[in-house]
């Protein structure tokens, strides 16, 4: 039989679908096929399948597995029942899973195989997906969020083998499309523009910019209405061209609402006068 690298490797003439070898896809490490449901062909796995067809493959439908070695086709089930061949390290009855063994663990909640282990994990009743201990009652709560795509590929979130990035709003995304977020040096949430992370550090250097980098004599008077992303606070705040920090929170990460406001210098040089002697007499 031949041997498949990935899986969109070369097709059976016979079974209509992917070849596989014992090590699986480039998805899975597996000695069996999946027999989809949907149209009886042949894949390694539901991904496979999904790459090659125009439908999708219901996982919790799989009712038959064929043999990478023996090719015996039969039920669903961790061992060849003809040459007693292992298909997966670990598998699922729910989800049909076989791979090798990565601490994997079904969560009935979720619905689906998590990778584990399941001590270091949790199922969030609010966010409904697992997350990690560390972040129980220590994150902001969105309802059904891992329900929506991922703001940045728009792929599903919830069912994905890349894990997912919970940002400090709550939104998530992809930890992969997180890390290119990174390194092209966007650090706002694409949904509601919230920090992705402690900028605190990023906003000290800012401040020590814009002090070293006065404004013209024109505009150091000039103040600008902003809103801030973080904080959502309203403030009147000096322009500065480098960024306009929340007097509320500290951030940078604002948005100017409106123009500038300034105030002409011959004004402020005449009301200092008329303070002044006011103060005098």
């Amino acid at each position: 039989m031949p041997v498949a690298s990935h899986c969109t490797a070369k097709k059976s003439p016979n079974f209509g679908g992917e070849m596989a070898s014992p090590a699986g896809c480039e998805h899975y490490v597996r000695s069996c096929l999946l027999k989809a449901p949907c149209c009886g062909k042949l894949y390694v796995c539901r991904l496979c399948h999904d790459a090659e067809e125009n439908h999708q493959m219901d996982r919790f439908q799989v009712r038959e597995v064929q043999c990478s070695d023996c090719h015996t086709l039969q039920q669903a089930q961790q061992t060849c029942q003809q040459c007693h061949v292992q298909f997966g390290e670990y598998y699922c009855d729910i989800c049909h899973l076989f791979d090798k063994d990565k601490k994997q663990y079904h969560c009935q909640l979720c619905g689906i195989c998590r990778i584990g282990p399941r001590e270091k994990y949790f199922h969030c009743g609010k966010c409904n997906l697992c997350l990690a201990t560390s972040l129980r009652g220590n994150h902001k709560c969105v309802e059904n969020v891992s329900r929506q795509n991922c703001p940045v590929c728009m792929e599903d979130i919830h069912t994905s083998r890349v894990r997912a990035q919970v940002l400090p709003c709550g939104h998530l995304l992809h930890k992969t499309c997180f890390d290119d977020m990174i390194r092209t040096g966007a650090y706002r949430c694409p949904l509601c523009m919230h920090s992705a992370w402690n900028m605190e550090d990023h906003w000290e250097q800012m401040d020590k910019e814009i002090a070293q980098s006065p404004m013209p004599t024109e505009y150091q008077d000039a103040t600008v209405k902003i809103i801030c992303n973080d904080c959502q606070a309203h403030c009147m705040v000096p322009f500065h061209v480098l960024g306009m920090k929340c007097s509320s929170c500290g951030s940078y990460n604002t948005a100017q609402d409106g123009g500038l406001i300034q105030i002409p210098h011959t004004i402020l040089h005449e009301t200092s006068t008329l303070m002044e002697s006011i103060r005098i007499g």
